[in-house]
């Protein structure tokens, strides 16, 4: 029995709409203060402001996480424009056919499925169970691997939280820098200076604020969804795996899997 949910289907490089509408609402936000919020548009350009917000955060990331893990996240970014091909509905038709082998005692059928299986975690459940490998190494192997996953992935998040961190407090800096700039020429009377000052000064408040908040905490959380997405999958296939070297019967597993489906369908589905 196949399992057949609608609304799980397969999401191969489709654009994640909620990112594309999030971009469109944040230009229209930016058109909108710039077009009715404004006297003049160029205030709020300022290369100044943007240059302590974005170089000091920048030096602040590197100071904080090896450049490797930097090269990590950024090219994480790509994840959050197009959903990625998660299909629970594949993995557990394959798990009920693989344990309907196991019950039968048909190893070379299992031998020959594991060739063609694409996911490696999967590959990797099936492989211990044609060795024979106790239930609780398996289970042990499997938690592992969801472990190790779940902390490359938070690291990969952590990083755009401690941007989001580390961006409005530059940008309070080049507040300061520019309230004590202002203040040492107060008394000259000097109002284009007083002007330029002042406009770093709050300028980069701006700046760092909108990158935080518009840009990357929107980001941090996108992966940290991506990521229980994944592991939830990955603990039905450790269900399923654990299920079959227990020797339970298929129609077992493929109830217990249709569980798991559900549960993914009413809670993470996008």
């Amino acid at each position: 029995m196949k399992f057949t949910t609608a609304s799980l289907k397969t999401l191969t490089k489709k654009i994640n709409y909620s990112t594309a509408l999030g971009i469109l609402l944040s230009i229209i936000l930016f058109a909108f203060i710039i077009a009715f919020a404004a006297n003049d548009p160029l205030s709020f350009i300022n290369l100044t402001g943007l240059a302590i917000v974005i170089g000091g955060t920048i030096a602040a990331i590197l100071l904080s996480y090896p450049l490797k893990d930097i090269k990590h996240g950024l090219k994480s970014i790509k994840l959050i424009f197009f959903y990625e091909d998660l299909n629970p509905e594949k993995e557990a038709n394959e798990i009920v056919a693989v344990a309907q082998m196991w019950f039968n005692k048909d190893k070379v059928s299992i031998e020959n499925t594991i060739d063609n299986i694409n996911n490696p975690y999967l590959k990797t459940g099936f492989q211990l169970i044609v060795d024979n490998t106790p239930v609780e190494d398996i289970l042990s192997l499997l938690k592992w691997r969801i472990a190790r996953l779940r902390a490359k992935e938070k690291a990969e998040a952590n990083i755009f939280y401690s941007l989001a961190a580390y961006s409005p407090a530059f940008g309070m800096l080049g507040t300061l820098i520019g309230m004590i700039n202002m203040l040492q020429i107060i008394e000259l009377k000097d109002i284009a200076g007083i002007s330029y000052n002042m406009g770093v000064a709050l300028i980069t408040t701006f700046y760092g604020l909108i990158m935080a908040n518009l840009i990357f905490n929107p980001i941090a959380i996108k992966l940290e969804r991506r990521t229980e997405q994944r592991i939830m999958i990955m603990s039905m296939i450790m269900e399923g795996i654990t299920l079959i070297a227990d020797r339970r019967s298929p129609s077992f597993v493929r109830e217990t899997l249709r569980s798991f489906i559900m549960h993914y369908d009413n809670e993470l589905k996008d």
